[in-house]
This record gives structure tokens, sequence and C-alpha cells, in this order.
């Protein structure tokens, strides 16, 4: 991940730009399986945090198939569909890089739906990067446990089988109790996480975070 100038402005997508990349991700043709918009934020999070920087080529073709089948250069979306996913990708790397807020693209289910359902296409984006990108996963860090507990806090516990430390790490965590809360979660935890895997030069430093909330000992996640 190379970090853009300071002074460089990357344009955000708007609501438009969200919803025509939606659509052509809902056009791509059977047997693909593309990512919905919010698993995408959440994969490019997860690609763009690798301690290397994996090549476009490597990672693009699993946003239109998640096994990464090939998409005909035919197609005839494909060029705006590719320059929309790079727009977002300059943009969250620019954020990652520089260490500054970004909206993740999460969406509140419903007025009833707990924050972390809401989370979960997000959160299964990132894991989706970490299994095919695995470099992060296999820094073995203790620093990065609790960042990557509160991003996988979303899953059910069935999900995450021989994780026993990731486990034990949710199980610690207090349930955050708004949407607004459980975004600013994964923007502080993706934030973590680039001070590990992508550390700030020595000349300059990273914000100082706010401890990962915590329940009463013993309190169960789930």
């Amino acid at each position: 991940m190379t970090s853009p100038a300071p002074s460089a402005a990357v344009p955000s997508l708007g609501e438009a730009d969200m919803n025509r990349l939606q659509t052509l991700l809902d056009k791509l043709p059977e047997p693909l399986e593309p990512l919905d918009i919010s698993m995408l934020d959440g994969y490019l999070c997860g690609v763009l945090l690798q301690p290397t920087a994996v090549p476009a080529g490597a990672w693009i073709k699993h946003v239109w198939d998640i096994d990464g089948r090939p998409l005909s250069d035919k197609w005839t979306g494909l060029h705006e569909l590719q320059g929309l996913v790079q727009r977002r990708y300059r943009e969250l790397m620019a954020a990652i890089s520089h260490r500054q807020w970004f909206d993740p693209w999460v969406f509140e289910l419903d007025d009833e739906a707990d924050p972390l359902e809401s989370v979960l296409p997000w959160a299964a984006g990132f894991s989706a990067a970490m299994e095919l990108f695995p470099a992060l996963m296999n820094m073995d860090s203790s620093d990065s446990l609790e960042p990557l507990a509160v991003l996988y806090a979303a899953f059910d516990p069935d999900d995450l089988e021989d994780a026993d430390a990731l486990l034990a790490e949710i199980e610690t965590l207090e349930p955050p109790s708004s949407l607004d809360e459980a975004i600013e979660d994964v923007v502080q935890s993706v934030m973590r996480l680039a001070d590990i895997s992508r550390p700030l030069p020595k000349a300059a430093t990273a914000p100082k975070r706010p401890p990962i909330r915590r329940g009463p000992p013993g309190r169960g996640r789930f």
C-alpha cells in the first residue's frame, strides 16, 4: 500500500455512486457470486491491511465472484464496475494510510436489528479477504487479537471453529449498544490493525486510540 501525499484529494463515492455500484453487482451474470457493497467494503479493508500490497489482479476478481471465476471482458458494465471499485479502494487506502476516519458501508437492517447483525455483511467481506490473503492473520501478533475479535464478534460462534483464542477474546467484549457505536468499533479496529501491519513511519505518530470496551468479568458475548 503506497501512501498518497497528505494533500492528495481522493473523491468519495456518493450515494448515487454506491447505488450504481450495487446495481452493477446485481446485474452480473450467473453463475458468478458477487459481493454486495457492504461485503465489498469489508473485503477492501482486509486487502489493504495486508502487510505487503496485494496486486489488483489478485483481489479484484473476487469482487464479481467470491471464488474468482472470470468475468468476460465483453460484459458491458465491466469498465464502469472496475472504476467504481478502484475509487473506493483508493478512498479507503488514503484513510487507512493517514489514519483518518472513513464511513464504512454498514447499513441498518431495521429498527429492531441488533447492531452486530448490521455489521455482519461488512465483517463477512473482511473475513473473505483474510481467507484469500492470510498474511495479516499469519503475523501472529498478540496486539491484533483485540481488534480482530471486535470485527469477528458479528459472527455466530459456531462459524468460528478452531479459533479458540478469538472466541475467548470475543467473550470479554461489551457489545455495541447502537449502530453508530458498532461503526465506530469497525473503524477503530481497522486502524489498530493498520498500526500493526502497516505501521506509520517513525516521523509520524499514530493517534492514541481509546481502549476496547469490555463487559463485566465472566459475561458472555452471545
